[in-house]
C-alpha cells in the first residue's frame, strides 16, 4: 500500500508542475485575462516594413507595456502591412502619436512603440495612427556604412 500512495503522490507533484508550467506560458504568451472592466480597444497603422514583429509581440509607451500585436495583414492594394495594436483600457493616446518598431538593443527582439504627441484629443477606439515608422534593416544599415554608397 505504501508504493501505492508513493506514486500517487508523485504523480501529484507531476500533475501540479504541468499546469504551473501550462499556466506560466499562457501569462509569458498574453493569454491572460486582463482586470475586470479594463476591457482594452484596437488601433490601426500601415508600416512599409514589420520585420522583427508578431502577433503577441509587446506595445509599449514610455518602455511600459500598454498593450499587443493583436493582428498582422498585407494591404494587396498599397503592399504595405496593415497592423492591429490592442491597448489595454485605462491608457488614452493623444490623437497625434507616432508608432514605431524598435530594437531593445543590438541582440534583442523587437517591440512596437507608441510616441505620443501633445494633442488634447484623443484616439476613438478603432482609428488609425497615420505617424509610422518601420523596422529598421541592421544589416542593410551596415552594408550602406562597409560600401560607403549614400541612397
Amino acid at each position: 500500500m505504501s508504493e501505492n500512495t508513493t506514486e500517487v503522490i508523485a504523480g501529484g507533484v507531476v500533475l501540479a508542475a504541468a499546469v504551473g508550467f501550462l499556466i506560466y506560458a499562457g501569462q509569458a504568451a498574453g493569454f491572460s485575462a486582463g482586470a475586470a472592466g479594463s476591457a482594452g480597444y484596437d488601433l490601426t497603422a500601415s508600416f512599409r516594413s514589420v520585420d522583427g514583429i508578431s502577433v503577441g509581440t509587446d506595445v509599449r509607451l514610455a518602455g511600459v507595456k500598454i498593450g499587443r500585436v493583436s493582428q498582422m495583414d498585407l494591404n494587396t492594394q498599397t503592399y504595405r502591412a496593415d497592423v492591429t495594436v490592442a491597448i489595454d483600457g485605462g491608457v488614452e493616446i493623444p490623437e497625434d502619436t507616432a508608432i514605431a518598431i524598435s530594437s531593445e538593443g543590438l541582440l534583442g527582439g523587437n517591440y512596437v512603440e507608441l510616441v505620443p504627441g501633445g494633442s488634447p484629443f484623443m484616439l476613438e477606439p478603432g482609428s488609425e495612427i497615420e505617424d509610422t515608422q518601420g523596422a529598421i534593416s541592421l544589416i542593410g544599415l551596415l552594408s550602406k556604412f562597409v560600401s560607403g554608397r549614400e541612397e
